[in-house]
């Protein structure tokens, strides 16, 4: 098994689900981070979860890094949530999004802003005010949940 499924089936063990692994640089330091979020929805919105999760799940985490480092030297592990404004850049991201605000860049620069409604194979489903359409997934060329404040 990759170290990525070996962390998936650990998240999915406390009922979550993972969204994302990633390894940045910041501030001369390291960080191997592990975004999970809840399964469950409440009044249309994903639920939270707590930090109790969090620190369970590091915990957990740790052991299995002592003995397959995710990189070679030094690292952090952070365990947290993805965000509230976040990449989308893969269709797990899109469906573990479903339902929230999206801002899109399509390959021909055309710009959007949109609630993703729907992921169906390679078509996302958005919707505004006024209309309801489809994106392929190959046409993004960038895109990030955002928050109206």
């Amino acid at each position: 098994m990759s170290l990525q499924s070996d962390i998936e089936s650990i998240v999915k063990s406390v009922d979550l689900e993972l969204y994302d692994t990633v390894i940045v640089n910041e501030h001369d330091e390291t960080i191997f981070r592990v975004s999970v979020v809840s399964p469950e929805f409440e009044d249309g919105k994903r639920k939270s979860v707590n930090l109790e999760k969090y620190v369970e799940l590091t915990h957990l985490i740790s052991p299995l890094l002592d003995v397959t480092p995710p990189v070679s030297g030094e690292y952090r592990l952070e365990v947290g949530s993805p965000g509230i404004e976040r990449k989308l850049t893969t269709l797990e991201h899109f469906k573990k999004s479903i339902g929230e605000d999206v801002s899109l860049v399509l390959a021909d620069k055309e710009k959007i802003k949109a609630k993703l409604t729907a992921v169906d194979g390679n078509k996302l489903t958005f919707t505004t005010e006024d209309e309801s359409f489809d994106v392929d997934f190959a046409d993004v060329k960038k895109a990030k949940t955002y928050f109206e404040w």
